[in-house]
């Protein structure tokens, strides 16, 4: 199972959702709130090559994107090879 990361806001519905898909297929993740921890922006921001929105999704270390990007690779059938790669 792959390394799971997700930067996050608390008020955030894209966010809340993109752990909900993760969750219903068992995946654990470590979560950055960057309202708890606004000095990791800069980090996500970076990583995610200048995205500036939540969440910001990495798997095994890859770019993901947003929750958008997670559904679409979910509805192509691409998620869960990813994850378990």
């Amino acid at each position: 199972m792959q390394n799971v990361e997700i930067y996050t806001k608390p008020t955030c519905g894209f966010c809340h959702m993109a752990k909900r898909i993760l969750t219903s297929r068992g995946v654990s993740f470590a979560e950055t709130n960057i309202t708890a921890q606004p000095e990791k922006r800069a980090e996500m921001i970076q990583r995610a090559n200048g995205s500036s929105t939540v969440p910001q999704i990495f798997i095994g270390g890859q770019h993901i994107g947003g929750c958008d990007d997670l559904m679409a690779l979910d509805r192509q059938g691409k998620l869960d090879a990813l994850l378990s790669a």
